[in-house]
């Protein structure tokens, strides 16, 4: 339901210093995991920052790795395979769990959580390492979320990923996924 849209913004800037050629190639080098769903829809299951950001640069095309192909399943048990493989989190900006029904039918239609990139950022930063845990950075957010407070502006966001990244190596971070007091910057 979200996306970090610091994470977007940049991930856009990254995609216009590509020439052609060299965006061809990191798209190839940087697949979006999918899922073909009933009628045949895809439904991108990790990736999101740089599906959207290729939809706000106008880029109608991508490279996807097909995860599974659940064509022939009812949508009901669709959305129980997708639960069951941890392919959906329908998480608001909040950190409230929705049912699937509000989830946005295209990637244009994710909201922006500043915390999703806060939570990216501190791990980019050392603050925490990166794990195969499911929705580890959904995790991360919503644990900064009533800890820190992030100022308007860029210079807001990263005086905000100084302080969390500080937050991201005491005990209360410590049953979080990839903690490692160890990492402290």
């Amino acid at each position: 339901m979200t996306v970090g849209m610091i994470e977007v913004r940049d991930k856009q800037r990254h995609l216009d210093r590509l020439g052609h050629h060299e965006r061809r190639d990191y798209l190839n080098d940087h697949p979006m995991p999918a899922v073909v769903g009933p009628d045949g829809v895809l439904y991108i299951t990790d990736h999101h920052h740089l599906a959207r950001a290729l939809c706000e640069e106008r880029i109608e095309t991508g490279c996807f790795l097909i995860e599974d192909r659940f064509t022939n399943l009812h949508p009901e048990a669709f959305w129980t395979e997708m639960r069951a493989w941890q392919w959906v989190h329908p998480i608001d900006a909040q950190g409230r769990r929705h049912d699937v029904d509000a989830l946005p039918r295209h990637v244009e239609g994710l909201v922006d959580d500043p915390y999703r990139s806060l939570a990216r950022y501190v791990r980019d930063a050392g603050g925490y390492t990166k794990t195969d845990t499911a929705f580890a950075e959904f995790q991360w957010a919503d644990f900064f979320r009533p800890r820190v407070k992030i100022g308007p502006g860029r210079d807001g966001f990263e005086a905000a990923v100084r302080a969390a990244l500080l937050l991201a190596h005491t005990p209360a971070a410590r049953s979080l996924p990839g903690f490692s007091a160890a990492n402290r910057p």
